[in-house]
């Protein structure tokens, strides 16, 4: 039986991240995972904590960790299910699957499928049988509720999950007609504080282009991913492989506010590069954050 993820949102999991990959910071600190390329958009991993500086509204911040390594992830896998993606779904549910072939073993992994409502089809897990089988769980019909659908894995990671560094992969060839939130509540729901990095693949036709294309654009931009618009059904499985190894080639920075977070509020987030024997470098994390969103509703407020 498919249970909608919204009913799944309420449990609590006492669960244990791997100590040894997980940076330990405290409820003072904003921790952001960082991707640095240099002009022709290849990875740039050799670079050091001092090569690296960090703003927030504009104000020069303190680095008080950092490392470049390949830490475990929680992922939410999220699929279009609706009519339209009825024959695009073999090719996408191997392109999903090969994203999990290339992940850690210590990575944990949930699929949701959406149409008009959610679906949480497999929970956190990383046997891929299991989630071949939560992929599989087809039933192409109804609308496009991807804002819904974005929110609710959020939350689920949000309150499940076991790591630290948290991932949102979506997958749509449409705009959404469904959803009860906008694109800004989505947007707002993703940045607070610890929130995931969003990858988008929007597999769409010119007739509904460009107002799928910016929100889809809108999702990964704001959360530091990265958005892809293949012309063709087969490019996704190479584009899932290029989410791998951005997943996996990532900076972990760790700095404390110089404003407290208890002040609230949204904090714009800049992050620069520069080092000896490299070009101009650019570098993509999370252009902000909402301070205190995660202790307010921790305490039960909105």
């Amino acid at each position: 039986m498919q249970v909608p993820a919204k009913q799944q949102q309420g449990q609590e999991l006492e669960r244990q991240g791997d100590q040894g990959f997980i940076i330990k910071k405290n409820v003072d600190e904003v921790q952001l995972h960082a991707t640095v390329v240099d002009d022709k958009r290849r990875l740039v991993t050799d670079l050091a904590k001092q090569d690296f500086a960090v703003f927030e509204n504009g104000e020069s911040q303190q680095i008080t960790s950092f490392r470049r390594e390949d830490i475990p992830v929680s992922i939410g896998i999220v699929i279009d299910n609706s009519g339209s993606m009825r024959d695009k779904r073999p090719a996408v549910n191997q392109a999903a699957l090969n994203l999990v072939r290339a992940s850690r073993p210590d990575d944990e992994v949930f699929i949701v499928n959406f149409n008009d409502e959610y679906y949480l089809d497999q929970d956190f897990t990383s046997n891929l049988t299991q989630l071949k089988e939560g992929l599989e769980k087809v039933d192409s019909r109804g609308g496009t509720a991807l804002y819904d659908a974005v929110v609710a894995s959020a939350d689920h990671l949000k309150k499940n999950a076991k790591l630290d560094k948290r991932v949102i992969l979506v997958v749509t060839d449409g705009e959404d007609n469904a959803s009860r939130e906008s694109l800004e509540q989505a947007i707002r729901r993703l940045e607070a504080e610890d929130g995931p990095t969003v990858y988008t693949i929007g597999i769409l036709g010119e007739e509904r282009q460009k107002r799928a294309r910016r929100a889809l654009e809108a999702l990964a931009d704001r959360t530091g991913g990265i958005s892809f618009f293949p012309k063709d059904i087969n490019e996704v499985d190479s584009i899932s492989r290029e989410v791998a190894h951005d997943i996996r080639n990532q900076y972990t920075i760790v700095y404390k506010p110089a404003m407290q977070k208890a002040e609230g509020g949204y904090r714009t987030v800049r992050v620069e590069a520069r080092a000896p024997g490299h070009g101009k470098l650019f570098v993509r994390t999370r252009t902000g954050y909402y301070a205190g969103q995660e202790r307010a509703a921790a305490q039960g407020g909105k």
